[in-house]
């Protein structure tokens, strides 16, 4: 049997021929579109009703904000919330510009603190107040809780419902409490926070050791040691410690070291995401907050001044080659090679840059690794630049049967890449000495490094090699 194209993805049907079995994300978006352009609402509904919450906010992220609001009507009551949770700020707010604090109570009134307090951040201050009112005092104490944390600390993004016992208790009474509430425990969890009477965080309780041993037994008598964190700690370091220590979650603890609350994995990886999403749109020179289908106005906005920072660094370089208008007039052929000197310059530091702002999210690069890692890119710039160099001096001589014009390209060419790999490690170093995101500024700068050097070794090496 042959194997599928890739249109064979697409529904055969605009309506009611929605394959449950078929898990193509595109599969589903192309579906929905067909729905959406037939305004086909009862098939949307039916077709949002066999999707996940997850599911849900990524199409509605799929499509643009018109559209979101159609689909957004045909949302099941029961899993409103839920979507809301798991959408991006940028979409979240249209979607509820015209919802009454009333409906917000409803969507919010079995979700966490977590996902309730993510909701209520897009809400104005009177309709927050509203529905603050209406949530259990146990959740309104945790979302108040999370909302004393900056954006950038652990506090902001850990999940204060915890499952905890006391270090006087014997393992049968926490089997016991555990038999309870059975909701306690999630499928993932394995271990238990073990906390005296003043709240202060003594370490873990295995699962296996609940079970296993004389249930006689006290729970501070198999205390195994944590790994915690504070609450006021970066996100970012946070992010570090769950690598290097390969763990799934984390207890936060305050300064004065009592539990707050817990650290998972799955919001980790969310944050690792978004880092990679948004060092991606800085190295592009694009805002952090521009989503794919955002407003004409509001994307050519976010753009428009990184494009002008972008014109003055060329203006610069242009000016650079405004000193050598002799030698360009005298040799024609200079004019045409010219760009080829920028554009081996700007590739090779573009690489640099890259693989050096991942290693600095990494947490990889720092002290004397430092030194290595430009000596390292010093000598990948000369020998990339001397392979190329050779092969660019060739084409040339080949091209415009000129020792000298093949020896000018070919030296700006180890010139410049040489240049560049420097740079592409130097350049974020000094932003963040600087206390500047590498990854938003870096880009800027290399271009306009690669492109003074670039000229400035081309059409120097001429005049005096030429003229």
């Amino acid at each position: 049997m042959p194997a599928p194209t890739p249109n064979s993805a697409r529904p055969s049907t605009r309506q009611g021929d929605y394959n449950p079995a078929e898990s193509n994300a595109e599969y589903k978006l192309l579906y929905l579109q067909e729905l959406v352009a037939d305004k086909a609402y009862e098939a949307i509904t039916d077709f949002l009703g066999k999707q996940s919450e997850y599911e849900i906010a990524n199409l509605l992220e799929s499509f643009p904000t018109q559209s979101r609001l159609l689909i957004w009507a045909q949302v099941p009551e029961n899993i409103k919330g839920e979507v809301l949770a798991e959408l991006e700020f940028d979409t979240r707010q249209p979607l509820m510009e015209n919802i009454s604090s009333k409906e917000i109570s409803l969507f919010t009134q079995d979700l966490d603190a977590q996902d309730i307090s993510e909701i209520l951040d897009t809400v104005t201050e009177s309709v927050r107040t509203s529905v603050m009112a209406t949530l259990d005092e146990e959740i309104r104490i945790q979302v108040n809780k999370l909302d004393t944390y900056a954006d950038w600390e652990v506090g902001s993004y850990m999940d204060p419902e915890l499952i905890q016992v006391q270090e006087d208790m014997t393992l049968a009474d926490v089997q016991n409490w555990l038999r309870e509430d059975i909701e306690l425990l999630d499928d993932e969890s394995q271990e238990l926070l073990v906390v005296d009477q003043s709240q202060q965080l003594l370490g873990l309780l295995s699962l296996a050791d609940l079970i296993k041993h004389d249930q006689s037994t006290l729970v501070a008598d198999l205390i195994d040691s944590a790994i915690t964190i504070n609450d006021r700690l970066d996100i970012q370091d946070a992010a570090a410690i769950f690598r290097s220590e390969d763990i799934r979650f984390a207890p936060v603890i305050n300064s004065h070291g009592e539990l707050v609350g817990q650290l998972n994995g799955e919001d980790i990886m969310e944050i690792i995401q978004d880092d990679v999403d948004s060092t991606m749109k800085n190295l592009a020179g694009v805002s952090q907050d521009e989503e794919l289908f955002a407003p004409i106005l509001t994307s050519a906005k976010s753009r428009s001044i990184w494009l002008g920072i972008n014109l003055c660094t060329a203006l610069l370089a242009a000016a650079v080659i405004g000193q050598f208008e002799a030698v360009l007039a005298k040799v024609v052929a200079l004019a045409i090679l010219m760009p080829v000197v920028a554009s081996m310059g700007g590739i090779a530091g573009s690489q640099t840059l890259t693989v050096v702002i991942r290693g600095m999210a990494m947490g990889q690069i720092g002290g004397s690794n430092r030194v290595w890692l430009l000596n390292k890119e010093l000598w990948v710039g000369a020998i990339n630049g001397i392979i190329w160099a050779i092969i660019m001096a060739f084409i040339a001589q080949l091209w415009f049967h000129n020792i000298k014009i093949s020896a000018v390209i070919g030296l700006a060419i180890a010139i410049n890449m040489t240049a560049a790999n420097v740079s592409g490690i130097s350049i974020p170093l000094m932003l963040k000495r600087m206390n500047i995101d590498p990854a938003l500024s870096a880009s800027v700068i290399l271009t306009t490094v690669t492109d003074i050097v670039g000229f400035m070794s081309f059409l120097g090496l001429a005049s005096i090699l030429i003229l």
